[in-house]
């Protein structure tokens, strides 16, 4: 089992950045791929970032290329993700997962291991 701890999150105004982190416990962290995930109200889950179980790999989602930074310290267990720039759009739920397979990019139903969520709000 592997538990996970968003925290990071809050209400900001447009173009102001944001930094998430997310604990973990539980299992090996270092041998996990990690992704960050968003959701807004009314739609569906989708894919933000993701980081290799090294850290040598890192995927993101085009929406935010550019702006969006994800990272791990392994000798911490923590995952995180650097919001900059942010927009109104960028409102949503955010969640870190877990994947077995120790890649960058993994397909949604290859996340094993959630976190609980943070929201993250950006007002124009």
């Amino acid at each position: 089992q592997v538990q996970l701890v968003e925290s990071g999150g809050g209400l900001v105004q447009t173009g102001d950045s944001l930094r998430l982190s997310c604990a973990a416990s539980g299992r090996t962290f270092s041998s996990f791929g990690m992704g960050w995930f968003r959701q807004a109200p009314g739609k569906e889950r989708n894919f933000v970032a993701g980081i290799s179980w090294g850290g040598g790999s890192r995927a993101y989602a085009d929406s935010v290329k550019g702006r969006f930074t994800i990272s791990r310290d392994n000798a911490k267990n923590t995952l995180y993700l650097q919001m900059n720039s942010l927009k109104p759009e960028d409102t949503a739920v955010y969640y870190c997962a877990a994947a077995l397979n120790g890649r960058a990019s993994v397909p949604i139903t290859g996340y094993t291991y959630w976190g609980q969520g943070t929201q993250v709000t950006v007002s124009s």
